[in-house]
């Protein structure tokens, strides 16, 4: 039995980490405005972790779309697997050609293209898709903030986010 409503308890898990990065600057705060000294010290450090963990926390809570769309994805040690009704696979992150963001599919998708394998297509919304965050932040080149304007602003056709090699097909625009 719990105490809590189940929107309320998911609309606190969506805010988790920017709750708990302004808690930690605020204690980081008074411990540095306190009596100084080596506590001062270390409220200043621990203002400065949870001001970054909230920070971190807004783009991370930016980039999850729900969770409750068709599918489930996956990542485990740089591979990204996506288990879905009509479609599933998998592609290593280090393999990656291509991060296209396609907000004309119903739901919206991720479609990740990597060489002799067919693209895959990821539901922004797929159970477990909050993982793509760090998957694909580990990118190399990738800017994590174009990349949540991209999914903020519903762009009326495919987005290359982000490819290894300037070669793309002509009717993908990046950025």
């Amino acid at each position: 039995m719990s105490f809590v409503r189940p929107e309320a308890m998911a609309l606190l898990m969506r805010w988790r980490e920017v709750l708990i990065g302004a808690g930690l600057a605020a204690v980081g705060l008074s411990w540095g405005l306190g009596p100084g000294g080596l506590l001062g010290w270390i409220g200043w450090a621990v203002m400065l972790a949870g001001a970054a963990l909230a920070v971190t926390g807004l783009r991370r809570m930016r980039f999850r779309q729900g969770g409750d769309g068709p599918g489930v994805v996956q990542v485990d040690e740089g591979r990204i697997s996506y288990f879905g009704p009509l479609e599933g696979g998998a592609v290593a992150a280090s393999e990656l050609e291509r991060l296209i963001l396609d907000p004309t599919g119903r739901p919206p998708c991720w479609v990740l293209e990597q060489p002799g394998a067919p693209a895959l297509h990821i539901p922004v919304n797929a159970s477990g898709s909050e993982a793509l965050f760090d998957a694909f932040g580990a990118l190399p080149g990738l800017d994590t903030r174009r990349l949540l304007s991209h999914l903020d602003r519903k762009a009326p056709m495919p987005v290359v986010v982000w490819e290894r090699r300037t070669a793309r097909p002509p009717n993908y625009r990046l950025h």
